[in-house]
């Protein structure tokens, strides 16, 4: 008899366990999905209007309350058209380019990325193009994690579905970082070479571009050889 006592104890135990993970479970999917409709939500503003920050400046701000130094935070939005077309250029030719071909995720540069991380038994670049991009700067931070990029995949096709490519573009040279506290086109131009945006040269196009990958510790000064480089895939996509 005792036996059977403790047998169904247990049992009721391991039922009132599997209910109580259902619920957390069923509680975490409702809040992804509000999270999604919320993200959703924002990106049809912002196919008409400037974001007052993204998560990547808030991260930015946080970490700069336990740094050392006075953060400043430097940000202006401008139009497309009053960015210079050679750092447009620029950008999707060292960031992205088959932007312009893709719908949010380009597989085949994921299947290079791969293909090199194997052959050279590491990882070597990242394979994100500029709406993953955008959206990781809108949305999440920049601390890598499986779950991180899961929510990265999943906002894309959104993305994609809401905003046409030239806001994409718009929207991304305007809230990615390009130094510390530096954010968008038009405060790194005036940060790093005293111009606005739509009055960089070719060369200076480059080497802001080439300074994207790592933002807080790469100088335009310094990026000789990945500017050159930047420059030699522009003329090879015409521009």
């Amino acid at each position: 008899m005792g036996r059977m006592m403790r047998k169904h104890r247990a049992s009721k135990r391991a039922k009132s366990s599997e209910r109580a993970w259902i619920k957390w479970l069923r509680l975490a999917g409702l809040m992804v999905l509000s999270w999604y409709v919320c993200c959703g939500l924002v990106l049809v503003l912002l196919r008409f209007a400037a974001p007052i920050t993204t998560t990547v400046h808030i991260q930015r701000r946080v970490e700069s309350w336990f740094g050392k130094g006075k953060y400043q935070k430097r940000s202006e939005f401008v139009a497309l058209h009053r960015i210079a077309p050679d750092l447009r250029h620029a950008v999707i030719a060292a960031e992205d380019g088959r932007f312009y071909d893709h719908q949010g995720v380009d597989f085949e540069e994921m299947k290079k990325v791969y293909e090199d991380s194997v052959e050279r038994g590491k990882r070597l670049r990242g394979g994100s193009t500029i709406s993953q991009q955008l959206v990781k700067n809108l949305f999440l931070t920049t601390h890598r994690s499986p779950v991180r990029k899961a929510l990265e995949y999943a906002l894309v096709p959104l993305a994609e579905l809401i905003l046409p490519k030239e806001r994409i573009l718009e929207l991304y040279l305007n809230i990615i970082e390009w130094g510390p506290g530096v954010y968008g086109a038009q405060a790194a131009a005036k940060y790093h070479y005293g111009a606005s945006a739509a009055r960089l040269s070719r060369e200076q196009a480059a080497r802001l571009a080439a300074v994207i990958p790592d933002p807080l510790r790469r100088r335009p000064s310094r990026m000789n050889e990945y500017s050159a480089e930047i420059q030699r895939r522009m003329a090879r996509m015409g521009w």
